[in-house]
């Protein structure tokens, strides 16, 4: 397809296909996405140019509405695990709590009795400086997932400096 072609071919079906989305998954954003992500998929297609426009439409609606449900269904199964590690708020209350008398070195070592993930990514927040995108660029895990083991690890560092 030209350049032409794919801006004729986004005109006539964007609209639809958004608003297909839209009504499926209630947000805007990922209802561009899925429209977007739609017309992506078709436009790839080696065998295109074979179909008619019935057809055509048709793929397009039921690729619409497969891709929305599958982001329904990825969002519960984020809620799910987001609720599932949820860390409780009495035991964020109790580690914000200030441990008095702490010395670098005594923290360096209750950190290195830590399991993998958190000591990582305490080290690289903590003592690295860095932020939760720079980290989940390098290990390649969604910034909800360090934040998550970034709290759990921060109540389980504070845990071992009070014994």
């Amino acid at each position: 397809m030209t350049r032409q072609e794919i801006t004729a071919f986004y005109e006539q079906y964007h609209r639809r296909l958004y608003n297909t989305a839209w009504r499926i998954l209630q947000n805007s954003d990922d209802a561009e996405e899925v429209m977007q992500d739609t017309l992506l998929k078709y436009i790839g297609r080696k065998d295109s140019a074979s179909l008619s426009a019935p057809q055509i439409s048709a793929w397009l609606s039921r690729t619409c509405v497969r891709a929305s449900i599958d982001r329904l269904r990825e969002r519960k199964r984020r809620a799910d695990f987001l609720e599932l590690y949820a860390v409780d708020e009495t035991e964020v209350e109790e580690a914000d709590m200030p441990v008095e008398g702490m010395d670098v070195p005594t923290v360096l070592k209750a950190m290195e009795g830590l399991e993998e993930p958190y000591r990582l990514i305490l080290n690289l927040v903590l003592l690295e400086g860095l932020d939760y995108e720079e980290i989940s660029a390098f290990t390649g895990k969604k910034e909800v997932t360090i934040r998550s083991i970034y709290s759990r690890g921060r109540v389980k560092l504070i845990e071992r400096l009070r014994k």
